[in-house]
């Protein structure tokens, strides 16, 4: 929960409590009041706000949706301790909970003005049952950067100026969580974007260059040229995959041993490789798609500008709570003031475009921690480690 939330609903636990509509205050409407035998009134009531908003706020961060309502709305009219209350969209009711159901056909026409103008807004009900409690309501927006996606609609049975200000306060604790949840698709559009980045980086001249090499052994020896293009369609078939955000280790290193394997059938002798990995780390999940850039650097940077063997070494080792993956090159080196230019964005389109996309996204999925740790000197070859979090909320391999 971010500051602004919970600005939001201290103001609203001292609204709440001032007012009389604390949690299951009013009769078999909400929920039964609880006993506590620490604590303050004020403290108490406080507790029960953050308790109660904090069940609500996990439907919310997926959006704007009638699940999601359906799911909050329970919560968000116990945090009121109203009779009845609604959540919409721009164009239907998304959900109700409490007495006076038959009140939500009328619902939109009451907030049409809202969601014009953004204000809240006050109403009487109309009700013609003599028998429903539900006399007066109260509406606010719930809005996403200036944008009014819907509203909360708070019933009563009398006008209340502390409902109609908690409500208020409620409706902004809910458009956080919606930004939020706007934050979290931005941030998986981002990594989407990124990974087509990088397929796009490696296809052209990779493909091009491996299909030669298989190609120049078609007549020489057909049953390697046979494997290597096998190697070829499950590496590229994985590279491409349209599934998932996150791998696993295995699956990583298995790709970056296919692609290996048709590096060498183009250099041969030129390049050799050792592999040090711990089985244990194999299952850890990882985002797609983030070493087999690192081991292109290492074979680019390795040969480049040599006649004589290059070596690189790849090792995944166990390292406590985390997996440690380096990959370590002894080839022609960076100036490090180049790499950290690259790592701030200033490479240019077609320079370090992976040590980028793969340094931010580890940011983006573990925190700054976890970026890249680069180790290069010019003529000095370059060793890059990677820390990954053996286990990490949201971060499952697929």
């Amino acid at each position: 929960m971010n500051g602004a939330a919970l600005t939001v609903l201290l103001v609203l636990g001292a609204l709440l409590f001032a007012g009389g509509f604390l949690l299951g205050r009013r009769g078999g409407h909400g929920r039964p009041d609880r006993t506590s035998d620490v604590g303050t009134p004020v403290e108490h009531a406080t507790f029960e706000t953050l308790h109660t908003a904090s069940l609500a706020a996990p439907p919310l961060r997926a959006g704007l949706t009638e699940e999601s309502a359906g799911k909050a709305a329970r919560r968000l009219r116990s945090l009121l301790g109203t009779d009845a209350l609604c959540l919409t969209d721009r164009d239907r009711v998304l959900a109700w909970d409490g007495l006076g159901e038959h009140h939500g056909k009328h619902v939109m026409d009451h907030v049409q003005a809202l969601l014009a103008s953004g204000r809240d807004t006050a109403f009487a009900s109309g009700c013609g049952d003599l028998d429903c409690p539900l006399r007066w309501g109260v509406a606010a927006p719930l809005t996403v950067d200036h944008r009014v996606l819907g509203t909360l609609v708070a019933y009563a049975p009398r006008e209340s100026a502390v409902l109609a200000r908690a409500a208020g306060e409620v409706a902004r604790w809910v458009s956080v969580q919606l930004e939020l949840a706007e934050l979290d698709r931005s941030r998986t559009q981002l990594i989407e974007a990124e990974i087509k980045a990088l397929r796009a980086q490696i296809s052209p001249h990779f493909i091009f260059n491996s299909l030669a090499a298989i190609a120049s052994f078609v007549r020489t020896d057909p049953e390697r040229a046979r494997e290597l293009l096998l190697e070829f369609a499950d590496f590229t078939r994985y590279s491409f995959r349209r599934h998932g955000d996150f791998t696993t280790l295995a699956d990583e290193l298995h790709s970056i041993d296919q692609y290996l394997a048709l590096v060498r059938a183009r250099f041969g002798d030129r390049l050799s490789v050792t592999l040090q990995v711990a089985p244990e780390v194999l299952p850890v999940a990882m985002p797609f798609l983030c070493l087999q850039p690192l081991v292109e650097n290492a074979v680019k940077h390795g040969l480049e500008g040599k006649i004589t063997m290059s070596h690189i070494t790849i090792s995944a080792l166990d390292a406590g709570s985390e997996a440690e993956v380096v990959i370590e090159d002894d080839g022609v080196g960076m100036d490090p003031e180049r790499l950290r230019q690259i790592l701030r964005g200033e490479g240019g389109l077609s320079t370090g475009i992976g040590l980028l996309n793969v340094d931010e996204r580890l940011r983006q999925v573990y925190g700054d921690d976890y970026g890249l740790v680069i180790e290069t000197g010019v003529g000095a070859g370059m060793r890059i480690t990677v820390r990954i979090p053996k286990y990490r909320a949201g971060v499952h391999g697929s």
